[in-house]
């Protein structure tokens, strides 16, 4: 048995919106973009909370093209 005061912890299933964003590897607002245009989900509610879940994120995540799926624009493979 565990002693008195010691939590179970728990990976979150549902994450804030920075969270969400540093989980994929962008910032806030590009997820935000991402978001809108449909290649990140949108969020789900827990009364007036907005989180999103990991399993979906990882989903679009998945979706996402890879490099050599990509023509890169102006001949550069920087990162944009």
């Amino acid at each position: 048995m565990k002693p008195a005061g010691q939590e179970m912890q728990l990976p979150p299933r549902g994450l804030s919106r920075l969270a969400a964003a540093m989980y994929v590897g962008v910032s806030p607002t590009k997820f935000d973009e991402l978001v809108l245009d449909g290649r990140m989900p949108g969020a789900r509610r827990i009364d007036g909370r907005k989180v999103w879940d990991v399993r979906e994120l990882d989903l679009c995540f998945d979706d996402l093209p890879r490099d050599a799926d990509v023509t890169p624009v102006g001949g550069s493979w920087d990162d944009r």
